[in-house]
């Protein structure tokens, strides 16, 4: 059977270009990739290994998973006593259990977790001079991880990411025309596609139209929130559900990934989501050099693939 052809997509309304290349994905290969970290030494996430006067934040545990905490970075990118590089940086270490993955981990203690979220963005919001905050997660050497103890970061800033700019001018030019937010259009649209993975009263998860990596996949509220912190109850819950659902999908494949979401304080228009971004393929040449993405699984097979 000859090989699906390829084709370019653009993202929903920004000049981002993809090509999937259904065919590519059977191209031979003789590297071997490796997505495991090995520990050299000992946990600094433990319990027993915790400096408890880096904690700055706490989600009580239920039965089990201990307590999710928040504790200071020890090497942070950025600092509040620092006008050169101004900002906060801490780390989520999400579970006591040192062997137990977020994919694992169960969905109260999942909950937890987005707790914390909450809970880190509401008290980093208080500080004016910060108008960014990223809250975001590394597993597996291929996606950055140093530290196989399940964790994640929280890196906030004065500094609002180009990338953000242009999608909040575009989501503006959008609204402008329409009336009408285009993530919301976007929600609407893809949970009648074969890009759904996940959707219920009050949550949505797909593969997004133009995925720059494979097996990508965004959750987003229904609800029109510009931030973690306005999800309520049942957001939270179905949020925890569907994001379960995709991180098992992606441990079975033993895939690296990047899990992140954003908040720009200042932006009240903003449409608030999860990505999650696996970290199979490696961009190459033609990413770096011209900035179109090959990306070899197609969002409609990916959506396939999680529903399964």
């Amino acid at each position: 059977m000859a090989s699906k052809k390829s084709e370019i997509r653009q993202h929903y309304f920004l000049k981002k270009y993809v090509i999937i290349t259904p065919g590519r994905a059977k191209r031979p290969r003789d590297v071997k990739e490796q997505t495991v970290i090995k520990r050299t030494a000992k946990c600094p996430f433990c319990p027993e290994n915790i400096d408890k006067k880096t904690i700055v934040d706490k989600v009580e545990s239920g039965n089990s998973g201990g307590s999710v905490l928040a504790v200071k970075n020890i090497f942070p990118a950025v600092s509040l006593n620092n006008p050169k590089a101004f900002g906060a940086q801490e780390v989520i270490i999400e579970t006591s259990k040192h062997t137990q993955e977020l994919a694992n981990l169960s969905e109260a203690e999942i909950s937890r977790v987005i707790k914390m979220y909450i809970q880190r963005t509401k008290e980093l919001s208080k500080n004016k001079k910060l108008d960014y905050i990223l809250c975001f997660k590394n597993q597996g050497s291929k996606a950055g991880a140093s530290i196989i103890h399940a964790h994640s970061q929280v890196f906030a800033s004065n500094l609002i990411p180009p990338d953000l700019k242009e999608e909040a001018l575009a989501l503006k030019k959008y609204k402008a025309k329409s009336g009408r937010c285009a993530y919301c259009d976007i929600i609407k649209k893809e949970t009648k596609s074969k890009r759904k993975i996940y959707s219920d009263k009050y949550i949505a998860a797909f593969a997004p139209y133009a995925s720059q990596y494979h097996y990508e996949a965004w959750i987003f509220p229904r609800r029109h929130l510009d931030n973690i912190t306005l999800l309520n109850k049942d957001e939270q819950k179905s949020l925890v559900k569907s994001l379960k659902i995709i991180l098992k999908k992606m441990q079975a494949l033993d895939l690296s990934f990047n899990l992140f979401l954003h908040n720009v304080i200042s932006d009240k228009n903003q449409h608030f989501y999860i990505k999650v971004q696996p970290r199979d393929s490696v961009w190459a040449g033609v990413e770096l050099g011209s900035g179109l993405v090959i990306n070899s699984v197609p969002p409609e097979e990916a959506a396939r693939y999680y529903k399964s």
